[in-house]
């Protein structure tokens, strides 16, 4: 019976054990898990993946550096002008009457002397054969009053007329004579009004459209109200250039003949239509206006600029300039290396040591693609002039040697 107890109890008792060597399993398992970490964290692989990197500093940008170009130049002064013809008529009816024929087409180039319009000629050539009729008449008595005057004065001679009678002769003699002298203006008046039935182009240019159709009742002459515009004829070659100085440039150009004294000096001036790169054409300043026009404080010139291919229509505009200076060194720059701030005008150059100087600049005219620089810049300066982007004032640069040259040298 005690034996039977016994082996109860042991059975019993071994499921207990079994779930406590579980447990314990259980338990070792995770504290080998916990030591493989540490051991796996401790390896050096883990350390000096998980250490923070230091990386190494970059090198200073590149960009490219040169001198300022110097070049002989005289000095100038750019404007804005627009051109105008230098002659412009307006063609107006001289005599009424209906329009029959119209030569040209609109827009079309005409030369002095061309038909343009025809007006009905028909009334005038009558009032000519009129006029040339009364001529024919007041001839006739002219002839009468000389043969009347020779009689009379004979029989005055011989005592068988009065001193009157020959008053009267002499009288109606010269009567005669203005008669006939008044029968001749009537006929030059009646062929210049048939002249004025052909109008003709005055002067060689470019004509507009016509104002007027065939058919339509146009007036003119002495005797109109008003004359009827046909339509307007420009020339073009040679065509002025005018624009407007400003009273500082005035002063600038008036310093520039006071320097020559009595010698000639250089008015040839340079321009350039919108379009065009550079000034590829030339002109002579011709005129400038006697005083400075008080609302806006400038003096209108004028320049002379031959159009022998017709190019240039009067109301353009163009950029011309217009010299203030002899030859002297000049500073040239490109216009993109040149920097704003604000109101001023900088230039990034680089010391001996790499870094980054600005200057300020003052600029003059563009010359093709470079900036003339008038001060703030030495021939020994090294001008950026690619890389600006990325030169900052005081920041380090690996500089790289360059060239400036002119486009049209290029």
């Amino acid at each position: 019976m005690t034996g039977h107890l016994d082996t109860i109890a042991v059975a019993r008792a071994k499921p207990r054990n079994a779930a406590g060597r579980s447990a314990l399993l259980g338990t070792a398992a995770v504290l080998l898990l916990l030591a493989a970490g540490a051991a796996y964290r401790g390896s050096g692989w883990f350390a000096a993946n998980s250490a923070p990197t230091q990386q190494a500093a970059p090198p200073p940008p590149k960009v490219t550096v040169s001198a300022p170009l110097q070049k002989d130049m005289a000095g100038w002064t750019t404007f804005t002008g627009q051109f105008s013809a230098v002659d412009s008529v307006e063609i107006r009816a001289q005599v009424s009457g209906y329009l029959t024929e119209i030569h040209f087409v609109d827009g079309q180039m005409v030369h002095k002397g061309d038909l343009l319009f025809v007006v009905d000629p028909r009334p005038y050539d009558i009032a000519l054969q009129q006029a040339q009729a009364q001529l024919l008449t007041a001839m006739a008595g002219l002839d009468l009053a000389n043969k009347q005057i020779v009689r009379t004065t004979e029989l005055h001679r011989s005592d068988f007329a009065s001193g009157e009678l020959l008053d009267q002769r002499v009288q109606q003699q010269r009567g005669a004579v203005a008669s006939v002298e008044q029968a001749k203006a009537a006929v030059r008046a009646a062929q210049l009004n048939v002249e004025f039935t052909r109008i003709t182009a005055p002067l060689t240019g470019r004509i507009s459209s016509h104002r007027a159709s065939i058919g339509n009742l146009i007036s003119g002459g002495p005797g109109a109200v008003s004359s009827t515009l046909l339509t307007t004829v420009v020339s073009l070659d040679p065509i002025h250039l005018d624009f407007e100085m400003s009273e500082g440039d005035f002063l600038t150009y008036q310093r520039f003949q006071a320097e020559h004294g009595n010698n000639p000096i250089d008015r040839t001036v340079e321009a350039s239509l919108s379009d065009e790169q550079g000034w590829t054409r030339r002109g002579v300043l011709d005129f400038m206006d006697n005083q400075m026009d008080r609302s806006s404080g400038t003096i209108h010139a004028r320049a002379t600029v031959p159009n022998p291919d017709l190019f240039i229509a009067a109301g353009q505009f163009a950029r011309l300039r217009l010299p203030t200076s002899t030859m002297k060194p000049t500073l040239m720059v490109p216009d993109s290396a040149v920097a704003t701030d604000q109101s001023r005008k900088l230039v990034m150059t680089v010391a001996a040591d790499g870094t980054v100087v600005p200057k300020l600049v003052q600029i003059g005219s563009l010359q093709g693609n470079l900036r003339v620089i008038t001060s703030g810049l030495s021939t020994s300066d090294q001008v950026i002039v690619n890389g600006l982007m990325r030169s900052r004032p005081g920041s380090k640069v690996t500089p790289e040697p360059g060239k400036i040259t002119l486009a049209s040298e290029r």
